[in-house]
């Protein structure tokens, strides 16, 4: 398969989960794919990986809370390549909490991953998006953000706002020839989701909330995530594909 081929893409959080699928998938595509990470071994490991088996891979270590590791992401990509054509905002974290019990510490923590790395990478991104010429960001958010779960309220607010951001940017880029989509997946089995599906009863719980009734794997979503990193979806902007085994029609 070759329908990213020749492409050049930046996927964060991509040392382990939805993000490390997403670059395998994309790799098999055809991308140059460069990892992203504040865990920079598994973000090399996910890189070896991809080039043992044939394809092109770089790896950063960066933290998007910090400007100047977004900055120095660019530049890199932008000497390697003078363009980017996909962009992954996938990184995020958690804190679970009863919200009345957050503190302005864990507050700051979640909307800085979550919010904040979305905002920086979208902005900084954005000239080597713009040369691309057919630029497309993507920003993961989730089912969580257009609805409420006891200890999610922080989690869930950051990722409407993701939601949110992904319209109005959407709008302001198109003039730009970048495309501007949301990615919302379910509960899928991953390092973030571990402390919630450890309970059991939780985990029963949500798979008889979804209609399909299991959790979602990651390259499931890396699958719907390469539908927008596609010419396939070249028609398609400022939109929100849930893939969430059906949890959001059975609710």
């Amino acid at each position: 398969m070759s329908r990213l081929k020749d492409r050049i893409a930046l996927v964060t959080g991509s040392g382990n989960g939805i993000g490390k699928a997403t670059a395998i998938v994309f790799a098999g595509e055809g991308a140059h794919v460069h990892l992203a990470d504040v865990d920079g071994a598994a973000a090399e490991a996910t890189a070896a990986a991809i080039r043992v088996a044939g394809g092109h891979a770089t790896s950063h270590i960066t933290d998007i809370t910090r400007g100047q590791d977004v900055k120095a992401l660019f530049r890199a990509i932008g000497t390697a390549h003078g363009k980017l054509d996909v962009l992954v905002n996938n990184a995020g974290l958690n804190v679970r909490a009863d919200f009345r019990h957050l503190t302005d510490e864990e507050w700051v923590t979640i909307r800085e991953v979550n919010l904040d790395g979305v905002v920086r990478m979208a902005r900084d991104g954005f000239e080597l998006l713009k040369a691309s010429g057919r630029g497309s960001l993507i920003n993961v958010a989730s089912i969580m953000g257009s609805r409420a779960m006891r200890q999610l309220v922080a989690y869930s607010a950051t990722k409407g706002a993701v939601a949110a951001l992904t319209r109005g940017l959407a709008v302001e880029y198109a003039p730009f020839n970048i495309r501007v989509n949301t990615i919302s997946p379910g509960f899928v089995a991953t390092a973030l989701t571990k402390q919630i599906l450890r309970n059991p009863t939780i985990t029963d719980a949500l798979v008889a909330e979804t209609a399909m009734r299991r959790l979602g794997e990651p390259e499931e979503i890396a699958r719907a995530v390469l539908f927008f990193a596609s010419d396939d979806s070249r028609y398609c902007t400022g939109s929100e594909l849930v893939v969430d085994g059906g949890m959001s029609a059975s609710l």
